[in-house]
């Protein structure tokens, strides 16, 4: 008797720890590896669609239509956010909703910023996941922009014109 209960235990913890392992989304899962298969090398970054504090003040500065996108939290953004023409606000806990979604453009290159780059690479990829293509992720977050935004560099020389 004490055989059998201790194979039939035995196989109620196979079956319950062997569901464990395969217990994940194979679809999902293939998704997910479509979208980082070019993720490699010295070109990660670029595939990951980062962008460097320096190439975000460039494009400005050079009229691209560029909206940010600051998914910190409303305290964090009320004491210090961004102020630039198409800058938007919608916290990382909010972003998937149906409503936020549909605010954010599809139409221009969109630069999901944080404190520090690592909530916006989530929520970059996921919203590249579901078919934003025009989503890029700010590098280092405020913290990397703040250290390379300067006084010189938030002010190039104008360029004068040679007659």
């Amino acid at each position: 008797m004490k055989s059998k209960l201790t194979l039939i235990l035995s196989l109620i913890l196979m079956v319950c720890f062997s569901s464990a392992v395969v217990g994940y989304d194979a679809d999902l899962a293939q998704s997910y590896a479509k979208l980082f298969q070019p993720v490699a090398g010295a070109k990660a970054g670029k595939a990951l669609h980062l962008v460097t504090p320096e190439k975000l003040i460039k494009d400005l500065q050079k009229g691209k239509p560029v909206v940010t996108l600051d998914i910190r939290t409303p305290n964090e953004f009320g004491v210090f956010g961004m102020t630039l023409p198409d800058s938007m606000s919608i916290p990382v806990n909010d972003v998937f909703l149906p409503e936020n979604l549909d605010r954010i453009p599809e139409d221009k290159q969109v630069v999901i910023l944080c404190q520090s780059g690592a909530r916006a690479i989530a929520v970059g990829i996921a919203l590249r996941h579901v078919g934003f293509k025009n989503v890029y992720i700010l590098k280092g977050g405020l913290k990397a922009l703040s250290s390379y935004l300067s006084a010189k560099t938030a002010n190039p020389p104008k360029k004068v014109a040679v007659r």
